[in-house]
């Protein structure tokens, strides 16, 4: 099954890397999910929660504050401004 390969990053290095079935970010004009086949974009992000479904494991949260996302070819790249893990949810593994 395809999957999306998710990079996230923030000003101080980059927050998670890995496969992902789905993404959903705060787009300045609402929230956007991506899957795979998702058509190429570049939007801009608001304060709000970034969610990463993944195959066979919990779904990671974070608060993100502004940034931007761009998705191509499955690839997508979500560039944070600021970022904190949401509490209660599966702790994301460091990709330093």
């Amino acid at each position: 099954m395809a999957e999306l390969e998710v990079d996230i990053v923030a000003p101080d290095g980059k927050i998670w890397s890995g496969t992902a079935q789905q993404l959903s970010a705060p787009a300045a004009d609402g929230e956007i999910g991506i899957r795979v086949g998702h058509t190429p974009l570049l939007s801009v992000l608001r304060r709000g929660e970034l969610r990463v479904a993944r195959a066979g494991g919990a779904p990671l949260r974070w608060i993100v504050e502004g940034g931007f996302l761009s998705v191509d070819a499955d690839q997508v790249t979500v560039v944070v401004d600021s970022v904190e893990q949401v509490s209660g949810g599966a702790p994301a593994p460091a990709a330093h």
